[in-house]
């Protein structure tokens, strides 16, 4: 009994901490054992009974015959106290209660413990993911390639699509070479945690490395190992066992040092020594200014910098609207297939009314929901404007008296939630893009574009088939179809209110995309196919791309495979990967609306402490963009009899084979680019009325308004609807058309 007594005892305290222990982590070296216990060989007690004590026990027991011992142990840090109790029969139900919640103790120490299953991150990135590590911060022993440089060795790094691009999917080291290591300088001395590491992103071949060394450095040349507590040998980590799957490695003891080496031991059989990384690195205190610092991310802003998962999103949009009731208000436009709930905030010095003459605008975001920064960044707006507003700030009063506003912060809540939970540098790259139904969004939405080609190229358009508001497929509408409910949720938003300009905000690169998003040819992989207004779309685009604060940095590099800097940060989505079922292709044949796509940052779900500086990267940004509904021409068609305004009318602009209608108190707004235009105005049962009307670069959209006379078979209809005798002017008007005609 004293033995077993004394294996319970020694095996106390290898239970807790060993799940924690700093070597859990490591390939090939088991978890420190905090005992040499056994079952069988008690270990040393600390403080042995006196001589006699063992027998004077078994002599009570014997003399009682049925008292039994029960042992406590007692936890202290790193004590361990056994205390014997005798107690008397009368207590034997207690006895064996205390007796049961202790056998899990009794585990045999021999096995180690198992590791935890899932590790969080304790420091943030050091910032590969994001670029606030440059290019010359990063080298290697080796590369296969310039496109396998080490510069390529960035978590969630994506290659081109052609084999041996100059853009790779990540660092690889030559097969000859027999030590690789890929280095990082962090630029002053760190206090490292942990590594996060990737397999080669590539359609054409499969590499990953499967465990790897770590080592650190202050000059680059004299260099310490991270090494296993337990045995004091080099630890060796656990890698990759895909191409994608974020594994991370928290270190088994924290290091400052400058440099940071990852040295890979063994990988995939058959492939070569790739990786994509990401450091985890706190700051290290330097009081007395030693050491040159990195840049601040921070913001003047008072805002609430963190990320939200759908209830704290909830609650911050409450929290806005409970600050500014005037001027906000809060609405769900549907659920998710899950059931939560699309909020929109919608802002204006008249919320929840559509004002004649005032247009109305909206943002979207989240749409996958693993790019998470348009999300945060619609959630800080709605914040800003709400304070700015109240402290009087002139811009921000003149765009909410003059708009209504909508932010739709998450058009994926589903999706959202799945990445959240893995946290920003454990998602990867796709996890939590889909709806929780496998849907993408921006495939989604019905193919408007191929029915507008194929009656173009049979010459019936706009005769025969209408170039604006063209209705959804047949196919589209089955019961069977497959549309997201988040989906069909935007389209019945887009229908019920007549919005005028719109941004989908998404993540993973540095550009802004405009219609259209689908390639004319089909098959095609890539091809220019510009809208009517390609002009104004470029417009659009070049006015949010050249206030961020990150597409204009002069030394940014290219976030993946394209360097769009070459390309003034803009480019027509077809012309970069077909995306058929777009919402910006939808929304511009579907309504009046022009949309473009925003990539809001290299990271698609960058961490919280970069959220200030990206806030201020877009800020200006997306003030100005709103902005740019005021560009073109404004007005509203009035019936000349009744002065009042006429629903659905069509307003054409000679040499734009691209129309739009008039909201239903004849208001409208037509967003176009400085010059002179010949404009329309038609309507069923009115004759036309044409006018020139000039843009200017002046802020504020010309206005443009038109006064429409019914047609006589139209007055006539609404007179004999109405059992009114027909006047003789027009009696004799319809009888000199008749002669004519005959």
């Amino acid at each position: 009994m004293w033995g077993l007594l004394l294996a319970l005892a020694a095996c106390a305290p290898a239970v807790g901490p060993a799940l924690a222990a700093p070597g859990a982590s490591v390939l090939d070296l088991a978890p420190p054992v905090t005992t040499e216990a056994s079952i069988g060989t008690p270990g040393p007690r600390s403080s042995p009974a006196p001589a006699g004590k063992e027998n004077d026990v078994e002599t009570d027991n014997q003399k009682e015959g049925k008292n039994e011992i029960q042992t406590k142990v007692l936890r202290g840090k790193g004590v361990t106290k056994v205390r014997i109790i005798k107690k008397k029969k009368v207590i034997v139900k207690k006895q064996r209660k205390v007796i049961r919640t202790r056998r899990p103790i009794t585990t045999n120490p021999a096995k180690p413990p198992k590791p935890p299953k899932e590790q969080k991150p304790d420091c943030p990135p050091l910032g590969l993911e994001s670029l606030r590590v440059s290019d010359s911060q990063l080298e290697a022993s080796s590369s296969q390639s310039f496109g396998l440089g080490p510069h390529r060795g960035r978590l969630n790094i994506q290659s081109g699509l052609e084999n041996n691009d100059f853009y790779d999917g990540a660092w690889c080291a030559e097969q000859q070479d027999a030590e690789p290591w890929l280095q990082v300088d962090a630029g002053h001395p760190t206090h490292f945690s942990g590594v996060i590491t990737q397999g080669r992103n590539s359609i054409w071949r499969y590499d990953w490395v499967t465990s790897y060394k770590v080592q650190f450095s202050n000059d680059s040349r004299n260099w310490w190992a991270s090494r296993n507590l337990s045995s004091g040998m080099d630890a060796i980590f656990p890698a990759n066992s895909d191409q994608e799957t974020p594994v991370l490695n928290l270190l088994p003891e924290c290091q400052v040092a400058r440099y940071i080496r990852l040295l890979p031991q063994t990988w995939l059989k058959g492939g070569a020594p790739c990786l994509r990384a990401e450091i985890l690195a706190c700051p290290v205190s330097d009081p007395n200014d030693l050491f040159m610092k990195a840049p601040l991310l921070v913001s003047s802003d008072p805002l609430d910098f963190r990320h939200h998962n759908y209830n704290d999103m909830r609650k911050l949009m409450k929290q806005v609207n409970k600050q500014c009731p005037n001027i906000t208000r809060i609405y769900s436009i549907g659920k998710s297939y899950q059931g939560l709930k699309l909020y929109v905030m919608e802002m204006s010095d008249n919320p929840g009314v559509h004002e004649l003459g005032e247009p109305e605008v909206r943002y979207v975001a989240g749409m996958h929901g693993n790019e998470v920064l348009g999300r945060e960044l619609l959630l800080l707006l709605m914040q800003f404007l709400c304070r700015e507003y109240l402290q009087g700030n002139p811009r921000v009063t003149r765009l909410l008296t003059e708009m209504r506003l909508h932010l739709l912060p998450s058009m994926n809540p589903d999706g959202y939630e799945i990445a959240y939970r893995r946290g920003s540098e454990l998602v990867g790259w796709a996890e939590g893009r889909w709806t929780y139904q496998g849907i993408d969004l921006n495939h989604n939405f019905a193919d408007l574009n191929t029915p507008l080609w194929t009656a173009e190229d049979d010459g019936m358009v706009p005769h025969t088939v209408s170039n604006h508001h063209l209705p959804l497929p047949a196919y589209y509408i089955l019961p069977n179809a497959t549309v997201a409910p988040e989906t069909w949720a935007v389209i019945n938003w887009m229908r019920r209110i007549p919005f005028v300009l719109s941004a989908n905000l998404h993540g993973g690169e540095l550009v802004v995309s405009y219609p259209f998003d689908m390639t004319r040819t089909p098959w095609a992989i890539r091809e220019l196919t510009p809208t009517a207004d390609d002009a104004v779309f470029r417009w659009l685009s070049t006015v949010y791309a050249d206030a961020n604060l990150a597409m204009q940095e002069p030394n940014r590099r290219a976030c993946h495979s394209h360097d769009f800097s070459l390309r003034g940060n803009v480019i027509n989505g077809a012309d970069w990967h077909t995306v058929p079922g777009s919402m910006n292709d939808f929304s511009y044949l579907y309504t009046n609306c022009f949309e473009v796509t925003v990539e809001l940052s290299c990271d698609k779900f960058p961490h919280e402490i970069e959220l200030p500086q990206e806030w201020e990267n877009n800020k200006d940004a997306l003030l100005t963009y709103l902005e740019q509904v005021r560009v073109g021409i404004a007005g509203i068609v009035w019936d000349k009899d009744t002065e009042l305004g006429i629903a659905n009318a069509v307003i054409s602009v000679e040499g734009i084979n691209h129309d739009v209608t008039t909201a239903w108190g004849g208001d409208y707004w037509r967003l176009l680019t400085p010059g002179d235009y010949l404009v329309t105005a038609s309507a069923k049962g009115y004759h036309s009325a044409t006018q020139n009307c000039r843009v200017t670069f002046e802020e504020g959209p010309a206005p443009c308004n038109f006064h429409l006379t019914k047609t006589p078979k139209q007055r006539l209809r609404e007179l004999l609807a109405a059992g009114a005798k027909v006047p003789p002017d027009l009696r004799r008007r319809l009888e000199l058309l008749r002669k004519q005609r005959n």
